[in-house]
């Protein structure tokens, strides 16, 4: 999609200034992203359409309140209008881990993403302001299925051909009993960590962070190191991490849980 500066709100245009836009195509969340070139380097503008109830307002709260605790965006501007809501930020540098260049030292890749993890969770939720706990998902998966945004062609392979209602009855069927709850960054996926010089640089895309079961974060890492690299890595995840006993339910559980954002 095109966009140009003169249709942004004036508060954004002068945060902008002249630069080279270009699209960022990975992602499924329904936000349009767009890197920001100028002589004083990169930054990220993410526009969201108000109709997709996707809050980038809250992401900014989010990405503030991790400042000095994670390595996270600055936020250099928030504002909306009538249509679009627009979140400026600062670059991670660093090179997201589903990069091919990672194939090399699968092993090492993992580890680096197992202590994304452990740094996300040990985050102290004593007076964190944000719930992300089932009951908060539960009942916005359930406000997204009627009003029509989940996408059912997105569906991961096992549930193509399903209906969001009926995924919606599965979910609140096989609800866990229990949460482990913890800091949670809510869509732990390749592209959203980053790597430089060996090391995690940061973390992007923080828009479903919050208080959550930690499993939250396990499930759709293990799903996406499967999908950009192979399966049969994931147990060295899990072991990272510092798990001795896998509760597989609770993976399956939030993989279906994540069909509906």
């Amino acid at each position: 999609m095109q966009w140009h500066v003169e249709q942004l709100p004036e508060e954004l245009r002068k945060n902008i200034g002249i630069c080279t836009w270009q699209q960022v195509t990975v992602g499924e969340s329904g936000a349009y992203t767009f890197r920001l070139t100028s002589a004083d380097g990169n930054r990220y503008l993410k526009i969201v359409p108000q109709n997709l109830q996707l809050g980038l307002e809250r992401e900014v709260a989010v990405l503030q309140w991790l400042e000095g605790k994670l390595p996270v965006p600055q936020v250099l501007c928030y504002c909306h209008d009538s249509g679009y809501q627009y979140l400026l930020m600062t670059e991670i540098q660093g090179t997201p881990s589903y990069d091919s260049v990672f194939a090399a030292d699968l092993p090492q890749l993992v580890r680096l993403l197992a202590k994304g993890l452990r740094m996300i969770h040990s985050i102290d939720i004593k007076d964190c302001p944000f719930d992300q706990s089932l009951s908060v998902n539960i009942k916005t998966a359930s406000y997204r299925t009627a009003q029509g945004l989940v996408r059912e062609d997105d569906f991961d392979a096992v549930r193509q051909g399903r209906k969001a209602q009926d995924l919606l009855e599965e979910l609140l069927a096989l609800r866990p009993t229990a949460e482990d709850l913890v800091f949670t960054h809510g869509d732990y996926c390749l592209p959203n960590v980053l790597i430089k010089d060996g090391d995690i640089s940061g973390f992007i895309d923080w828009s479903r962070g919050g208080i959550a079961d930690r499993y939250q974060d396990l499930a759709l890492a293990a799903r996406s190191l499967t999908r950009n690299f192979d399966a049969k890595f994931v147990p060295l995840l899990f072991a990272e991490y510092g798990l001795t006993q896998i509760d597989y339910a609770k993976i399956e559980y939030y993989q279906l849980l994540d069909e509906f954002f």
